[in-house]
């Protein structure tokens, strides 16, 4: 059973999703840097419908649980961790294996997660995030930005809602 499992995993599309700031930065003191409604309407178009892979640092930051429309998938360490509406996995293999969802798995963070999936994420659904923040905590893995080709890019100014710039980049691996 377990052989098909990472069968499974290994030919499943592998997509990340994050907001960095300058220097790397995903988050500081358990939460996102900032609260960027566009980046969270663009993340809930781009995930809907998809399995989506995090944490459980990253699921406890949820204030209202599981996000809806989406299969969240769990990795924990925790054996007695479960929650409503949550797939409970114990590694990142096992995660990716209990995806259910058609398309593209999503992992969605924390940096732990990240910097575990990164050699196989084969899209990177970035949003730079124009801006520095001294007290970050949590850091994206670096990437070789020579792996990566820029297949979308939109930039957007600060406005009334967003209080910083940012360009939503999409990243596709070179093969």
């Amino acid at each position: 059973m377990r052989k098909k499992q990472e069968l499974r995993s290994d030919k499943r599309e592998v997509a990340a999703i994050v907001v960095v700031a300058e220097g790397g930065a995903i988050g500081r003191g358990g939460d996102l840097l900032c609260h960027l409604p566009a980046d969270l309407k663009h993340f809930k178009q781009i995930t809907m419908g998809h399995s989506i892979v995090m944490g459980r640092r990253t699921f406890d930051s949820f204030p209202k649980g599981a996000l809806p429309g989406r299969q969240n998938i769990v990795v924990t360490r925790n054996p007695h961790f479960s929650a409503p509406d949550v797939t409970v996995a114990h590694s990142l293999d096992e995660a990716i294996a209990a995806a259910t969802m058609p398309g593209e798995v999503f992992i969605i963070g924390g940096a732990q997660i990240y910097a575990a999936a990164i050699e196989r994420v084969t899209t990177l659904y970035l949003t730079r995030l124009h801006a520095t923040f001294d007290d970050a905590a949590t850091f994206f893995p670096a990437i070789n930005p020579d792996d990566w080709e820029t297949i979308a890019e939109e930039h957007h100014e600060a406005d009334d809602r967003n209080a910083y710039p940012y360009t939503f980049v999409t990243l596709k691996r070179k093969k």
